[in-house]
């Protein structure tokens, strides 16, 4: 009898939901389809909603849990930045998201995010630390930064500069594929 396939959560805002992609050729999509291929029996999640804040993702994590996934991606703080909220708020509500999902018994990978250089040198860089200082604190998997090699190339990115493109997404997925294969054997299923 066939394992049952993990199920891998991503849960994030609209860089993970696919915003102005069909589901085809979203993150979630593309990344399921990498793992397949390189042999895991895989179905990916999508738990990312369009424009949502750390605050969102910790509000609908009860709903996203429903699906009983094994492992966890987030991917979320983007519009905190955007939106030039708290560091210390969404530094809270990043730090609950992944201690719920560890009490669940999830493995968790974590991705950066970095802020927008408009709002300041001490805001980017209390927002910036963020991230792997939670990624320590919590000894999960740690991606740097969701959009590395991405952002700001325009021939992977939407019209609007902020989202990539089906391209850039296959770009995300194949240098974020090797830390989806650490979270997977870090916590072996079975």
């Amino acid at each position: 009898m066939a394992a049952e396939p993990l199920r891998i959560l991503a849960l994030g805002d609209s860089l993970t939901a696919g915003y102005g992609l069909t589901p085809e050729d979203g993150f979630p999509s593309q990344l399921q389809r990498k793992l397949i291929a390189m042999g895991y029996s895989a179905r990916v999640l999508n738990g990312g909603v369009s424009g949502d804040t750390s605050a969102g993702g910790l509000a609908r994590l009860d709903w996203a849990l429903s699906d009983r996934p094994t492992h966890a991606i987030v991917e979320l703080g983007a519009n905190d930045g955007l939106r030039g909220l708290d560091p210390a708020a969404m530094r809270a509500n990043l730090d609950a998201i992944i201690q719920r999902l560890q009490n669940a018994g999830i493995a968790v990978l974590f991705t950066g995010m970095r802020a927008p250089p408009n709002l300041g040198r001490s805001y980017e860089t209390s927002f910036n630390k963020v991230f792997p200082e939670l990624a320590k604190k919590h000894n999960v998997v740690f991606y740097p930064f969701f959009l590395s090699g991405v952002a700001a190339r325009p021939a992977l990115n939407l019209a609007d500069g902020l989202h990539p493109n089906r391209d850039g997404v296959a770009a995300i997925v194949d240098r974020i594929a090797p830390f989806v294969v650490r979270l997977l054997k870090d916590r072996k299923q079975g």
